[in-house]
């Protein structure tokens, strides 16, 4: 009896032990965890050096959108030093210089595709490459450079200015409807890129179709507006009647115009429509929509 008892002893001791030393491992991880929630909330209200900066520029009907970190000269000699000739810079400080364009952007001969971009700089003495990248994530330069993730490199003439500029500048000038410039500037060197946007090519698009009138889908989506919202039914009438004109095998076109028929009070009229309707609806197998005109023919088949 007291092998039994001591056994059992042993055995509560022993789970004892465990539960004491995941109860240390808990109190360890829960330690580990307020000390580095601490510190998450020590980094929050300690300020960068290099604010983030974003920019948002539409040019024409283009929306072009730079995120950066911008650095301060703070009497450092920045091109030739801090930042080495002939080297790719991350172009400011911090993550990627993220660059993104809802459109086509026209850079002379080249086009740089709507998307998002990284973007990098190699800072010559005279001339700069300018590079728009694939990736996006990474914090400053990549860890391998590949010359496969250049989607766009362009060049530039550096200009020598008067005034030395303290905080890194990444802007838009000279902008007009159709084109602007892409300005990076630092100390007494700037840049300046200019390029295109296709804002003509859309005006003249817009025009067009503004001078050809509504779609026949257009009138027809409005005039089931104006039918289910009770208002100007000789109007929604109009525009039905041109939308079956623009695609008279559009058969659920003449639903929505055989409705508004029978609304207004023309039951001879809506019977007609629903039976152009309906021929075209079963030439095209389309038997739901065959039956939904019955209501306006009289008939419950």
């Amino acid at each position: 009896m007291s092998v039994i008892l001591l056994l059992c002893n042993n055995k509560i001791a022993s789970l004892c032990s465990i539960y004491y030393l995941k109860l240390q491992i808990m109190k360890q991880i829960l330690a580990i965890a307020l000390s580095f929630s601490s510190f998450l909330s020590f980094a929050q209200l300690t300020p960068r050096l290099s604010p983030i900066a974003k920019l948002e520029q539409k040019i024409g009907f283009t929306d072009v959108n730079i995120a950066y970190s911008r650095p301060n000269k703070n009497n450092r000699e920045i091109f030739g030093a801090l930042v080495p000739f002939d080297e790719v810079w991350r172009t400011g400080a911090n993550e990627n210089t993220t660059f993104t364009c809802s459109d086509v952007l026209i850079f002379g001969k080249d086009t740089l595709k709507a998307g998002k971009y990284s973007l990098y700089t190699k800072p010559g003495k005279e001339m700069w490459a300018i590079y728009f990248y694939k990736t996006t994530d990474n914090w400053g330069n990549p860890e391998k450079w590949e010359e496969s993730s250049i989607v766009l490199s362009l060049t530039a003439k550096a200009e020598s200015t008067v005034n030395s500029l303290e905080t890194f500048l990444i802007d838009f000038q000279n902008l007009e409807t159709s084109s602007a410039s892409l300005v990076l500037a630092w100390d007494k060197v700037r840049i300046a890129v200019p390029f295109k946007v296709a804002t003509e090519a859309k005006i003249k698009a817009n025009i067009t179709k503004t001078m050809a009138g509504p779609t026949a889908s257009e009138m027809n989506t409005s005039a089931n507006y104006y039918f289910e919202n009770k208002m100007d039914l000789k109007k929604a009438l109009e525009w039905s009647t041109k939308a079956v004109e623009l695609r008279p095998e559009a058969y659920w076109m003449y639903l929505t115009k055989c409705k508004i028929q029978a609304e207004l009070g023309d039951k001879k009229a809506a019977a007609e429509t629903a039976k152009k309707g309906k021929e075209i609806a079963e030439k095209e197998n389309d038997s739901e929509y065959a039956g939904m005109f019955n209501a306006y023919l009289g008939n419950k088949k």
